[in-house]
């Protein structure tokens, strides 16, 4: 997923930032809150964290103005305020969850995940179309019940797929979630990576789950299983 942070305390700003790549995420950071305003609308988020204390704009500021110019990606809050009225304060202006600060990194790496799940439309951690579940969790995936060994490009161009499962991504879509912002990229990537995904979710070309849309993108077109 592509998750943007925006925090104007540089060491908590990497420190984020690098627990997050090393997930497997890419990442977009913003130290106050018109940097966070335009990289919000400007790039393609997942989700973002806001910090409430932000200079130049307040966090709640950021946050009422995404959702007014409708950008509807999950928004984690960060603060440092205990009082009731403030979170409450946040969750009106259009954020989805909040944690407070001191925190633990492994409960914002949770919540991003479950806050990334359930607007996608799924309940649980594990997200099953036919015979191809995807822990996200764990970050295995299995075929079968047979193990399937993925690199970290693969997984997640899976992921991103299947957390849209039936909806149609286009190549550029894909592009921009699996790369930095700056990162010189080739349009033939992702081709070759649907190419190996497909050889080995399916290599008897039974199951085909992922639907090729000339001109469009491609779709996960395996039916997501009931929960």
């Amino acid at each position: 997923m592509r998750v943007l942070i925006v925090e104007d305390e540089d060491a908590l700003r990497e420190n984020l930032r690098r627990e997050l790549v090393a997930a497997g995420h890419v990442v977009d950071v913003a130290a106050d809150g018109e940097e966070g305003l335009f990289a919000g609308l400007e790039y393609p988020v997942d989700i973002a964290i806001v910090d409430l204390g932000l200079p130049k704009l307040s966090g709640l500021e950021v946050i009422r103005r995404l959702r007014e110019k409708d950008r509807h990606f999950p928004i984690l809050i960060l603060t440092a305020r205990d009082r009731w009225q403030d979170k409450v304060e946040g969750l009106d202006a259009g954020a989805d969850d909040y944690v407070a600060k001191p925190f633990h990194l492994e409960e914002v790496l949770a919540r991003l995940q479950a806050l990334l799940r359930r607007s996608g439309g799924w309940a649980s951690s594990s997200l099953a179309c036919g015979p191809v579940v995807l822990d996200t969790r764990a970050q295995t995936v299995t075929v079968e019940g047979q193990s399937v060994e993925l690199t970290t490009f693969e997984y997640r161009i899976l992921e991103h797929l299947m957390l849209k499962a039936g909806e149609v991504i286009s190549k550029t879509d894909l592009t921009e979630h699996l790369y930095e912002q700056d990162f010189e990229r080739d349009s033939n990537v992702i081709e070759v990576f649907i190419g190996r995904l497909r050889r080995k979710l399916d290599p008897d070309d039974r199951l085909k789950p992922i639907e090729t849309l000339r001109g469009r993108g491609y779709r996960f077109a395996l039916a997501r299983n009931a929960s």
